[in-house]
């Protein structure tokens, strides 16, 4: 299975390269899945139903969420009947929505995609652990799905670490997201499981992770309130990790980081 998973989408700019280019992706790249996460969307703070269905109607599969889930709160009543938009698993029991979604391709192929948040210097959820791990004794890569894709939105690197090598063998791919910047340790863990620390963000990287910079350095340096953050709108770069499974394992082959647009270096897998 070939599968795409796009960073969090910040704001007019990084909708609209996701948007623009995708169609091209999936053609060329001849993806199966389409993950992005779009807590950030909807003018730099949550998600509205508009737009998530925009981008479901775009050619994205799967939306994931995270601390901004509920930023809009337009998207609490539609999330319930929405299954392809998910936010934390991990979230208190009694949250609207779910925190996973297992997908039917057109070949009757399954994949199961989850979305967890992490702790550290993070709200106190439950603990994702927890719930990840009990949710995978009722799926089991290579047997009842063919892909599970697991999408960590946390502050740490440690904590996404760790997370990785706990569900390593039992996943196909862990992405970290929320910090917005994409790190360059995108690898096969020993018993098989894709993982990078953070895919990154689809928006405009002459910005502070998304939002224009004056009001954003002028919090850090007079500590402050001020103005309220606006995201930038500048030339976005599309970021994302692409990794293609054995159907019959689950297990990654091979991954690649995807950027392309904007400031930032561009790579597309070659695979």
């Amino acid at each position: 299975m070939r599968i795409l998973f796009l960073g969090d989408i910040v704001g007019r700019c990084g909708r609209e390269v996701v948007l623009s280019r995708l169609p091209t992706l999936r053609a060329t790249l001849a993806l199966d899945l389409v993950i992005v996460n779009a807590e950030n969307a909807s003018h730099g703070f949550g998600l509205s139903p508009g737009i998530a269905t925009d981008l479901l109607n775009g050619g994205v599969d799967v939306i994931t969420l995270g601390n901004h889930s509920w930023d809009r709160r337009d998207l609490i009543p539609h999330i319930s009947a929405a299954p392809r938009i998910i936010r934390p698993i991990n979230f208190p029991p009694g949250s609207p929505g779910n925190g996973s979604v297992q997908v039917e391709l057109a070949d009757g192929r399954k994949a199961l995609v989850v979305n967890a948040m992490g702790r550290l210097f993070m709200d106190p959820l439950d603990d994702p652990f927890r719930c990840v791990t009990d949710l995978l004794t009722r799926h089991r890569l290579g047997v009842t799905t063919q892909a599970i894709v697991v999408d960590i939105h946390a502050e740490a690197t440690s904590e996404k670490w760790a997370f990785g090598n706990v569900l390593d063998g039992r996943v196909s791919l862990v992405v970290g997201t929320h910090t917005h910047t994409p790190t360059a340790d995108h690898r096969i863990l020993p018993a098989g499981t894709a993982f990078q620390t953070d895919a990154g963000m689809c928006g405009d990287y002459d910005s502070v992770i998304g939002m224009t910079k004056e009001p954003a350095m002028a919090r850090f340096i007079r500590k402050m309130p001020g103005e309220r953050l606006q995201p930038a709108e500048g030339d976005a770069t599309l970021c994302g990790i692409m990794v293609e499974t054995d159907d019959a394992t689950g297990l990654a082959r091979r991954l690649a980081p995807i950027r392309q647009g904007g400031l930032l270096s561009q790579t597309l897998p070659d695979f």
